[in-house]
């Protein structure tokens, strides 16, 4: 990562809303410890998922229509998605730039705000509602850890490479007994 990618662009089949409600974008198969280096977050639209179930997608194809203030990468807190990662985002603004999305390969990509064309200062930026998914803690699984409830090795080994910004096949645990 070069000093100035400051940014995560995400190609998504999430709406706006959603994104709002879920406190960022999730889900996503990324470098955690390169990511948290990124200052924002850059929603682009992916109106081609063929999952009608998944996806609520509201804009045009390709278009940038969110960008956030970048808080965190958090383990995912959806079923199925134990190895993918939430890019939680303190304030939003939309945008509506059409065709954002540079077509490539790969539905997250660094970059910067300036190399984008937006200028967040000119943005009208709104405070997050308190997410639906858990809250402060890193996982749905050490606070069920705390109250009492079984956790697993690949789920603490998730939650300590959310904290160290590494990926969880470089957490070692050992039990002795």
């Amino acid at each position: 990562m070069t000093p100035s990618e400051d940014a995560i662009v995400v190609f998504t089949a999430r709406s706006p809303e959603r994104i709002v409600r879920e406190g960022g974008s999730q889900s996503w198969v990324l470098n955690a410890a390169r990511a948290k280096n990124c200052q924002w977050l850059v929603c682009t639209q992916n109106r081609h998922n063929p999952n009608h179930e998944f996806s609520d997608a509201t804009e045009a194809h390709g278009a940038g229509f969110l960008v956030g203030k970048a808080s965190g990468i958090r383990p995912s807190q959806e079923p199925g998605s134990e190895d993918r990662w939430l890019v939680a985002i303190s304030q939003f603004a939309r945008i509506d730039m059409p065709n954002l999305w540079d077509h490539g390969r790969n539905p997250v990509r660094y970059t910067s705000l300036v190399e984008l064309g937006i200028d967040p200062s000119t943005l009208k930026w709104e405070e997050m509602p308190k997410a639906e998914a858990p809250s402060s803690s890193p996982t749905k699984a050490l606070d069920a850890a705390l109250l009492g409830a079984n956790l697993t090795i690949a789920e603490a080994k998730k939650a300590l490479a959310a904290t160290f910004g590494v990926s969880p096949e470089a957490v070692e645990i050992t039990i002795r007994g």
